[in-house]
Parts: C-alpha cells; sequence; structure tokens
C-alpha cells in the first residue's frame, strides 16, 4: 500500500485523517516539532530548514495541514508573521526537499482557507475563479497556495482545499460553540448576519482521501458543505437541538472587537461559498446541514 506523509498530523483534522488513512490500509508518516521515538514519526524545524530526508523519500503521497491556529491567539505581530511562516515557509521547505530527493511524488495535497476570498460579509457566492480578498487572512491564502502551486512544475499533481470551519461532535469549534449554549450564556455574534462555510471532518476526510485516489482531483476546491447559514441561524439551532434557550442579547461586534481584537474579524464576518465543483467530481456529502450533521 501506497505511503502518505501528513504534516500536521498531530492536530484536529490531522489525527482524524492519519486513523482513516491507516484504517484504509495506508502507511501514514507524521512529521512533527517534537522528537518522537515511534517508527512513524519524523522530525522538522521549518524555523531552521530542516526536515528528516527519509520521510520524504518513503513518501507516496503528501497531505500538508501543518499551520499554526488562526483562532488560538491574539493577532499580534509576531502571532501574525507566526502564522504566515508555519503556512507558507513549511511548504516552501517541503518543495524544496521534494525536487531535491524525490520528484516522483504521486501528489501533493494542501489546505488552503476560505479566508482567501477575505473576510467579508455578502450575498455573493465565491467559486475557486473568485480573486483573492484583500485582507490578512486573504494574504495568508494567496501566498501558501503559490507556495503549493510550485509543485506543478515538477509535474506533481497539486490538489488545494480551501477548508472552512471544521465541525465534528467532539473536539474543535463545535465544542466551543456549544460550551456557552449549554450553561445558558450562548449569544449571537454581532449582527448575526455573517454566513459560516463549514464542514464536517469526516468529509473533509474523505476529500482528502479521494484526493489521493482518484486523479481527476486536481487543482483547487472549495472544502464547505452545501449549506449556507448564519451566525444567528446557528446560535438557535443549537439551542434547539439541545432544549434550551437563548437569552442573551446579541453580542455587540464593539465588544467582540475589545476581547479578541483583530482576531475578530473571523467571528463578525463571513461569506457563502460554493461547493458546486468537488460535487460536480461525484463527491457525496454525508453532511449536508447541520442540522443533521454534528448536532445529532
Amino acid at each position: 500500500m501506497d505511503t502518505v506523509l501528513v504534516t500536521g498530523g498531530s492536530g484536529f483534522v490531522g489525527k482524524h485523517l492519519c486513523r482513516k488513512l491507516k484504517d484504509k490500509g495506508y502507511n501514514v508518516l507524521i512529521v512533527s516539532r517534537k522528537k518522537n521515538q515511534e517508527p512513524n514519526y519524523h522530525f522538522w524545524n521549518v524555523t531552521e530548514n530542516f526536515i528528516d530526508q527519509e520521510a520524504i523519500i518513503k513518501a507516496n503521497y503528501i497531505i500538508h495541514l501543518a499551520g499554526a491556529g488562526i483562532a488560538d491567539k491574539r493577532w499580534t505581530k509576531k502571532r501574525k508573521q507566526l502564522l504566515f511562516d508555519s503556512r507558507v515557509n513549511s511548504t516552501n521547505l517541503l518543495f524544496n526537499k521534494v525536487k531535491e530527493i524525490n520528484p516522483n511524488l504521486k501528489a501533493f495535497i494542501s489546505a488552503s482557507g476560505v479566508g482567501y476570498y477575505g473576510t467579508s460579509t455578502s450575498q455573493r457566492i465565491f467559486t475557486e475563479q473568485d480573486e483573492s480578498g484583500k485582507d490578512f487572512l486573504s494574504y495568508i491564502c494567496k501566498f501558501w497556495e503559490k507556495a503549493a502551486l510550485q509543485f506543478n512544475s515538477l509535474n506533481i499533481r497539486t490538489v488545494i482545499f480551501r477548508t472552512g470551519v471544521v465541525l465534528a461532535k467532539k473536539g474543535g469549534a463545535f465544542e466551543k460553540m456549544i460550551k456557552p449554549i449549554k450553561l445558558g450564556i450562548g449569544a449571537v455574534l454581532g449582527k448575526g448576519n455573517q454566513y459560516m462555510p463549514w464542514i464536517h471532518i469526516d468529509d473533509l476526510c474523505r476529500m482528502y482521501i479521494k484526493a489521493i485516489e482518484d486523479s481527476e482531483v486536481n487543482g483547487i476546491y472549495n472544502a464547505v458543505a452545501p449549506e449556507h447559514i448564519t451566525n444567528k441561524e446557528i446560535t438557535y439551532q443549537i439551542a434547539k437541538t439541545l432544549n434550551k434557550k437563548i437569552y442573551l442579547p446579541p453580542i455587540p461586534a464593539i465588544l467582540i472587537k475589545l476581547i479578541f481584537g483583530k482576531m475578530s474579524i473571523i467571528l463578525l464576518k463571513g461569506s457563502r461559498i460554493s461547493c458546486k465543483k468537488i460535487s460536480s467530481l461525484k463527491f457525496k456529502f454525508l453532511h449536508k446541514t447541520l442540522k443533521e450533521t454534528a448536532l445529532n
């Protein structure tokens, strides 16, 4: 069976994906910033431009998920640089090493984000053909994707998934969303009309596996569920499912900005994103609406 090298394999998405890859019989290698004696772990240090060459040599496919968490900390100048470097520099490192020692790699599959289109709220439905936005997140995604697309120059099939908020019943964003509602302190954020493009973890993992197994998957795809849902609709849908009430008024945008700083834009803004391109390749979503998915 083929060997798949996964960066970010110890993260929320990475853990789920590695488990599903192993279940399908793939040999999975993980690169980590922490040294580990387990045979399937390999060390890398992006700052020092180092990666264990054995991981690159063995890989038939690379799935690149690594990157500092966008919503983990306030966006200080130092944090913003880390968010950029952990994505762009790591991709450049992988490209240079593959070019040097494994130009026969079958495919390079990279994460990106729907932030590529910019953080704005509108009724427009963005497709893969739309241009990038003009804000910080779109800036990161633009250069992240540019680094990934270098693999095309080696005649290596290159796939990029612009991913929405990843939901699962346990862990990740959903657990953070559901907690205040359970405690009776849930509230709509700002105006509540901002859309939240989302995807269930199972569907996202299935997309990555499809990208390995289906050579027709090539280029850039939006990795989002078909449903377009706003923050207000999400909040009340979760409350209804949990048999809870939303008692508090909407949290003013100015308060959210004071708490989260520049990072607040990802909470207060959001547009609709199309999934038609991946669906045209006969990808069938198991989780099409929030009501039938991680809530149950």
